[in-house]
């Protein structure tokens, strides 16, 4: 838990070393022009205006985020970044543009917007300022005093994520509520004091995803059950679970604390009969005994309570499937609103005949133009047949020897018809002796003189 002790070893500024610019250490002269005072207006030389803005903002900021603070203060910046006995003299112009900008606000402003009845006033300060600063927001004074506290709204909202993603991988997310003290216990790395948790709690309070109720001198948090979720005020069953919640741990605590009575019996009984105290053995037994009769009551009551809390969240569960189903119903109402079985049929009609018109257009596009020549297609089929006819009836004209073509001379063999080799060979009959000649008599193929 927070202590002004432990606050106290919290730096405030910081040391800043690894996040300085080259030119922290390099360049001089740029240095003294950065430590030097604005001008009073941006008018007068908007060039080193912006440039001793565009080096101190983002450093502050950075900072900040290094140092893991979200609350910053005009004297620890000018402590964090002093250099060689010098401190920057254009701080708080820095923080007053950058409260212009939005990206601080003053902690007593970032309270007020948020209901924040439930922060004690023992914890802190966080509305008191001295009379100067009230006084001079008043007047228009917008300078920024040394010892006000500001907040890094950015920074801010990662911490505020961060506790709700631990508070969700937490066992206490089992339950819709938790006590304020586990969950400062459970937070002690991203908030390492009191004000800083406070802050991250109202910065969720603000984003409406947990809710703070004071109950019977007790500070109760209910966080949102999902992260899209919007916390839902604490009602009577958070506050009958958050009782029930409480008698739980009573009870582990008094059976925890029984067991270790019964152990202790057990060892008195063991130590009187070693020295020989029969009698003191025996009361010790019989108080080991009453103390178990007590813990199984208290198992039983343990049990009893343990099954209503089952009870309770599985009811939560329930509900949030059956507003998950009826949220489900309800758009799968909206999405079929003008969907009916006629109309998908006419839909269905209308594609089937689109693709037969497609189809269509598709053989029409492929039988081509004939230029006007319309053939008919039995004609060329008869005009077919009757050429592979011919075809198959024609002898083939090849040489009984097709040796006796070619010649080494490579001189043309004439061609000799039947009637004239008849003739041949009857003119070789008569000269032969006056033989008759006769129709069946062999043909000769008469070679080419050469």
């Amino acid at each position: 838990m927070w202590s002004p002790e432990r606050e106290a070893q919290v730096p405030a500024g910081g040391d800043p070393a690894g996040l300085l610019p080259p030119e922290w250490e390099e360049d001089e002269e740029r240095m003294s022009f950065l430590f030097s005072a604005f001008k009073r207006s941006r008018e007068v030389n908007s060039t080193d205006w912006d440039s001793k803005m565009g080096f101190w903002a983002p450093l502050v900021l950075s900072h900040s985020r290094r140092q893991g603070v979200v609350r910053l203060r005009l004297r620890d910046l000018q402590e964090a970044f002093q250099r060689k006995g010098s401190v920057p003299l254009g701080l708080a112009t820095v923080l007053q543009d950058l409260l212009r900008r939005g990206e601080l606000q003053r902690e007593s402003d970032f309270m007020a917007s948020v209901d924040s009845s439930w922060i004690s006033w023992g914890v802190g300060v966080f509305l008191l300022k001295p009379l100067k600063w009230t006084l001079s927001n008043v007047l228009g004074d917008n300078k920024v005093p040394a010892e006000e506290v500001l907040v890094a709204l950015e920074l801010l909202k990662e911490k505020a994520e961060e506790v709700y993603r631990l508070y969700q991988n937490s066992p206490l997310s089992s339950h819709p509520v938790v006590a304020l003290s586990e969950l400062s216990t459970l937070c002690v790395g991203p908030c390492p004091d009191e004000r800083t948790f406070y802050l991250v709690l109202l910065q969720l309070q603000k984003e409406k995803r947990v809710t703070v109720l004071e109950q019977n001198g007790e500070k109760i948090v209910k966080f949102a059950r999902g992260p899209h979720a919007k916390v839902s005020p604490v009602n009577d069953v958070d506050v009958g679970v958050y009782q029930l919640m409480q008698s739980e741990q009573l009870l582990s605590r008094k059976v925890e604390s029984l067991s270790q009575e019964a152990e202790r019996c057990k060892e008195e009984a063991r130590r009187a009969c070693r020295a020989g105290k029969k009698q003191l053995a025996l009361r010790s037994l019989k108080a080991k005994q009453r103390t178990e009769k007590r813990i199984e009551a208290l198992h039983a009551k343990l049990d009893t309570v343990q099954g209503i809390l089952d009870r309770i969240y599985a009811s939560q569960t329930d509900q949030m499937v059956f507003n998950a189903y009826q949220a489900g119903v309800g758009a799968l109402k909206l999405s079929m609103k003008d969907v009916t079985v006629e109309k998908a049929e006419s839909l269905v009609d209308q594609i089937q005949e689109l693709c037969d018109t497609q189809d269509e257009v598709s053989q029409t596009l492929a039988g081509g133009v004939t230029n006007g020549l319309d053939f008919d297609n039995e004609e060329l089929e008869k005009e077919l047949d009757i050429l592979l006819q011919d075809t198959t009836k024609e002898p083939l004209d090849l040489p009984d020897n097709p040796h006796e073509l070619f010649y080494t001379n490579s001189v043309p063999v004439p061609r000799i018809s039947d009637a004239e080799l008849e003739a041949e060979l009857e003119k070789l009959s008569l000269s032969d002796g006056g033989l008759v000649p006769s129709s069946k008599s062999p043909k000769r193929q008469l070679e080419p003189t050469l």
